[in-house]
């Protein structure tokens, strides 16, 4: 089996030496790793993986590898695992029944009913309506169902439907070395080096210096500028939540423009611009990079491109405290103006297929903020996109 993890290792591309293997069989030998696949988890990538733009492809190999091992071993000390018998209570409720369950009616309503609530509770629910519990119908709690709710304590989305998420989320940095489908993606970007010509007559211009000299009869010296490439680009790209699901596509996008401008920086943020954006998911609480620094660092004459769904509740873009994940103390909304407002060329590109753009509200706000400079992630959108840039 561990033979097996080697081999896949390698066969994913991660630089793996056989010393490094060797030395986590001795220590999985010594009972370093105890009998808890966690521990096994961590003590293998702490062997193995050297540079943490390899830790997506290894947790792809170890889920593969590894696929199943965690019940079974969590199995020889108890019976029933436990996460098996607390997801027993998770209700899934018919459409009929979701059509009943009303929301408490509004942002603000939301939160002065869970600072009441919280002050009122003393114990654990399940299955109920009101209280913060699981598997009910009450707008605070996990594994249950409302349409407009906080979600606490849940390993995921299920339903799309909290307005804001009381728990650390762990994302992870894109890989920028994927070069699956990134060829035709690159000829795209080399569209933005059009205008790459710019600067003083530097260059001898060898071809005109012929044509001019044969033309006139006498020595035409001739320069034209310096060839070299001066597009800078900002991207900044949305992580976790729904656009787990377009990893595959952004990953794509970022190892192309990283091969393709010299001159580009890249940013991480979730659902909407705030006042910070950060560079490692693995420490975005703890080393994030001001908004404001962004602005005043980088010139106007960057190119700015945003990437990600912008599925979201509206309240992430229109309210102060909107955010899922922090309360921010200025609207999404006025981030975006202002980033908009110092570079003026940028635009949004969108993984969701644009057939259902009009489903999603949040989008729509998007778009209207960025002045329908939202273009689908396809060839042609980053055509149409790059168009845009070079206006």
């Amino acid at each position: 089996m561990f033979l097996n993890f080697f081999y896949e290792l390698k066969n994913a591309g991660l630089p793996v030496s056989v010393k490094e293997y060797l030395t986590l069989l001795s220590a999985v030998d010594a009972g370093v790793a105890g009998k808890k696949i966690e521990h096994f988890y961590y003590l293998s990538r702490a062997s193995l993986v050297k540079d943490e733009r390899h830790l997506d492809k290894f947790d792809r190999v170890f889920g593969q590898v590894f696929k199943g091992l965690e019940s079974v071993g969590e199995g020889i000390e108890a019976e029933i695992p436990e996460d098996w018998l607390r997801k027993l209570t998770e209700r899934f409720l018919t459409d009929e029944e979701k059509a009943q369950v009303e929301a408490l009616g509004g942002w603000d309503k939301i939160m002065e009913e869970l600072k009441k609530r919280l002050e009122e509770q003393k114990e654990r629910h399940e299955g109920g309506s009101k209280w913060i519990g699981t598997g009910g119908t009450s707008p605070f709690g996990a594994y249950g169902y409302n349409p407009e709710g906080v979600r606490i304590g849940q390993d995921g989305n299920r339903n799309f439907r909290a307005v804001k998420v009381w728990d650390k989320r762990d994302f992870k940095d894109l890989d920028g070395e994927v070069e699956l489908g990134t060829r035709t993606i690159k000829l795209a970007l080399r569209k933005l080096r059009r205008f790459a010509r710019a600067g003083a007559a530097e260059e001898l211009d060898l071809d005109g210096t012929i044509k001019g000299t044969a033309h006139k009869g006498y020595l035409d010296i001739a320069f034209r500028p310096e060839r070299r490439n001066t597009v800078k680009v900002l991207l900044f790209f949305d992580v976790g939540g729904s656009m787990d699901y377009h990893i595959k596509e952004t990953e794509e996008l970022f190892s192309a423009a990283r091969s393709e401008f010299k001159h580009m920086d890249y940013f991480y943020f979730h659902n909407c611009i705030y006042e910070g954006v950060w560079k490692n998911n693995a420490r975005r609480h703890a080393e994030r990079v001001p908004t404001w620094d962004v602005i005043h660092t980088y010139p106007s004459d960057y190119k700015v491109i945003f990437v990600g769904d912008a599925a979201m509740s509206p309240y992430e873009i229109a309210l102060a405290g909107g955010s899922v994940e922090h309360w921010n103390e200025e609207a999404g909304q006025v981030w975006m103006q202002r980033m908009l407002d110092t570079f003026k060329h940028a635009v949004w590109l969108n993984p969701t297929p644009e057939r259902y753009w009009s489903e999603t509200p949040s989008l729509q706000m998007m778009r209207q903020i960025m002045e329908g400079r939202m273009y689908p992630l396809t060839l042609d959108g980053i055509e149409a996109a790059i168009a845009e840039l070079l206006r």
